[in-house]
């Protein structure tokens, strides 16, 4: 019996983003033995043409779709969704964000609205980040559609159970705790307020208290305005003594610095935010987290479990009190509990079965149409 065929129709790195990340995992992952798999890279529009060609030309038994949060990049999806349905192919998308229903209620106009309600409506399966998600495609698709799938820490950023126990065991002697933030420089991401925290620690010690913490920022700038905001804020109020910038991190480099970290912040309020890799990567890695109720944050981090989850509007003031107030043993205790759930729900392995199931069950359906 030959094997039944998947074509991608997704983002893949180059650049290097949790979407592509996760795509490029799946696409490389030992499914392939169980389809196979053909893709069509949409990372670059100017091939726009080039690939509803290939789409076209394409025989796949069904069309894994991660579709855009943006009005250019929904028009460019609507052109696929009917292409798709003209010649009757089937299609499961992905949405690796939070945003969509609400650019399609509230930020586009009537006519692409509607045009999104009804090739929703025929689409074989709809996968969201998490089950605070399902309500986007609620209304539009029957509820044993919409399939829940959580993002993964890829087995290459995580540190050995080894490593981990001598990390937890030597939290007492590291006197000054490494405060994480790797995300995209985004003000909404929340990285002005860190620096803010920054800013307070640096008071403190010149106060004539013990340091407590460093700073470590790592992700890219898209803007050359934000930048801008990172480096004149440090200059300005004196903090580069508390503060490392480490660019754009992979590999090793990326490793090493999640290993090093004892407390991973993200207080996000991005309008696109899904579930952020780069928070369970954190856990994972045997870190406490601090972030926002926010988005699919929900899903995988509790206040007081994970560490410190807190609402879009919390002053970073009160929030860094809460920091110092932090000890080693409720840091260790966390840390254990971050790691423990990360192994046993966010593997790549995980990952990996339950799109597996979301594929086997949605070829099943259309086998038995």
């Amino acid at each position: 019996m030959s094997k039944k065929k998947i074509c991608f129709i997704a983002q893949f790195p180059p650049p290097i983003h949790g979407l592509s990340k996760a795509v490029e995992t799946l696409y490389n992952s030992q499914l392939n033995e169980k389809y196979e798999f053909d893709k069509v890279n949409i990372t670059n529009n100017k091939f726009f043409i080039l690939n509803l060609i290939k789409i076209a030309r394409c025989k796949a038994d069904l069309f894994y779709f991660t579709i855009s949060q943006t009005k250019g990049g929904n028009l460019r999806d609507l052109i696929v969704f009917k292409l798709l349905e003209k010649q009757k192919k089937k299609c499961l998308i992905h949405l690796h964000g939070g945003y969509y229903r609400k650019l399609i209620d509230h930020d586009l106009p009537e006519w692409q609205k509607r045009e999104n309600y009804k090739a929703i409506e025929k689409l074989t399966g709809a996968i969201v980040l998490g089950p605070s998600l399902k309500y986007i495609f609620e209304g539009m698709l029957p509820e044993e559609k919409i399939y829940t799938v959580p993002n993964c820490v890829d087995d290459e950023y995580l540190i050995s159970d080894e490593e981990f126990e001598k990390k937890v065991k030597t939290i007492s002697e590291r006197k000054i705790k490494h405060i994480l933030y790797l995300s995209n420089f985004i003000k909404s991401k929340g990285y002005p307020e860190v620096l803010e925290m920054a800013k307070l620690e640096k008071e403190r010690v010149e106060a004539g208290e013990e340091p407590r913490f460093h700073f470590d920022f790592a992700g890219i700038f898209f803007e050359q305005e934000e930048e801008a905001f990172f480096w004149d804020y440090i200059h300005q109020h004196q903090i580069e003594g508390f503060i490392t910038y480490h660019g754009v991190v992979t590999g090793n480099e990326k490793y090493e610095l999640l290993k090093q970290s004892d407390i991973f912040i993200l207080l996000t309020r991005y309008p696109r935010e899904g579930q952020p890799i780069s928070i369970l990567e954190a856990m994972g890695n045997g870190m406490m987290i601090i972030a926002t109720n926010y988005a699919g944050i929900p899903d995988v981090a509790k206040n007081g479990v994970n560490g410190v989850i807190i609402s879009v509007d919390r002053p970073s003031k009160s929030l860094f009190n809460q920091l110092l107030s932090i000890t080693d043993n409720v840091l260790r205790s966390t840390e254990k509990t971050n790691r423990d759930k990360i192994m046993h729900h966010f593997t790549q392995q995980k990952y990996i079965d339950n799109m597996f199931s979301v594929y086997r069950d949605c070829i099943t359906l259309i086998n038995d149409q």
